[in-house]
């Protein structure tokens, strides 16, 4: 591991949440695709009850687990006509909290542990939904950018009560 980060390192890897959340709030999701590295994985592991000491989620189980390929795919089919699940499309609202950082596994990588809230409304017939969940980030210094490297996932609830999973967390 590297020596310990910078104010500015720290400083960048916030701003680069925040300028992520509201890409993806403004639904520019391509901007956002170029705010991933080539070998980005995006994944969100199945979470379950269990007695205390157990690990909670589930191996090999995961709501998705993607590359920048599978991304690419949603962001093209969000981008189109026929993306029935996001039809009216979703008001949402990202709220990005307790963010820290630390030396990341690679060189040019800062490690980042956060908390997402996601705020979601779709039309008028139905309540609104809430997702809250830590994200496990690893971001590298690509030219004089951060980009996503990977993204664990890790909501708090075992039973998910929203709609779909149509939305990028």
């Amino acid at each position: 591991m590297s020596a310990a980060l910078t104010a500015e390192q720290r400083l960048a890897a916030h701003d680069f949440l925040v300028a992520e959340a509201e890409a993806l709030d403004e639904r520019r999701y391509r901007d956002w695709l170029l705010m991933l590295t080539d070998d980005v994985r995006y994944r969100m592991p199945v979470r379950v009850t269990v007695h205390a000491g157990g690990d909670s989620q589930l191996a090999g189980m995961d709501h998705f687990d993607e590359d920048r390929y599978t991304l690419g795919k949603r962001v093209e089919r969000l981008s189109g006509e026929h993306a029935w699940t996001e039809d009216p499309p979703s008001r949402v609202r990202r709220f990005v909290t307790n963010v820290r950082c630390a030396p990341g596994p690679g060189e040019g990588e800062i490690a980042v542990r956060s908390y997402l809230l996601l705020f979601r409304s779709r039309g008028d017939t139905r309540p609104p939904e809430w997702v809250a969940a830590e994200r496990r980030d690893v971001l590298r210094s690509v030219g004089d950018a951060l980009r996503l490297r990977s993204r664990e996932i890790t909501v708090d609830e075992s039973v998910l009560r929203t709609q779909n999973l149509a939305v990028f967390l």
